[in-house]
């Protein structure tokens, strides 16, 4: 009743079957994954486009009305005015899982997510090659690195160094 109260009055569902709700919850941060990397490379290829685009600008105009509006955008563009266009003072490595999830075997969400695919018998090579990214950007940290850790820190409140 306690996390009932607190919580968003649409966000409290049960799931049949033991775990069920916790599963829903990992493949929703497997998607979320993906959504974050494609937000990064796009950022990341106008960033180093020629045309000397304000990216804060750029995430307000996706906030009105456009397909990607949403509150990775909304973060996006928090994460710009904080830290300026070229995240200056973001780690350019990515984080994999958060807390406890992430120190678990060393795995995070979204791997248990391809994992769970896997045993399925489906793909899930979006949310595979997030997980590739963000493991790239720990061992070459980039761009697409300081967008996914700058989201991560808007929304969860990991460092950002």
């Amino acid at each position: 009743a306690v996390f009932e109260a607190m919580a968003a009055p649409a966000a409290v569902k049960h799931f049949e079957g033991v775990g069920a709700g916790h599963f829903v919850k990992t493949i929703h941060n497997g998607i979320e994954y993906g959504m974050m990397q494609a937000m990064a490379e796009g950022f990341d290829i106008m960033n180093r486009a020629p045309f000397n685009l304000d990216l804060k600008e750029v995430c307000d105009i996706y906030q009105h009305g456009s397909v990607i509006e949403s509150r990775l955008v909304g973060w996006m563009m928090r994460a710009y005015e904080k830290h300026g266009d070229d995240l200056t003072d973001v780690i350019g490595s990515a984080g994999q899982g958060g807390g406890v999830a992430g120190a678990v075997a060393n795995k995070g969400e979204a791997v248990w997510t391809v994992e769970a695919a896997q045993e399925l018998g489906t793909t899930a090579v979006v949310i595979d090659d997030s997980v590739k990214a963000r493991a790239l950007s720990r061992e070459t940290p980039s761009y697409q690195g300081k967008v996914v850790q700058a989201l991560r820190n808007e929304f969860g409140g990991h460092g950002t160094k």
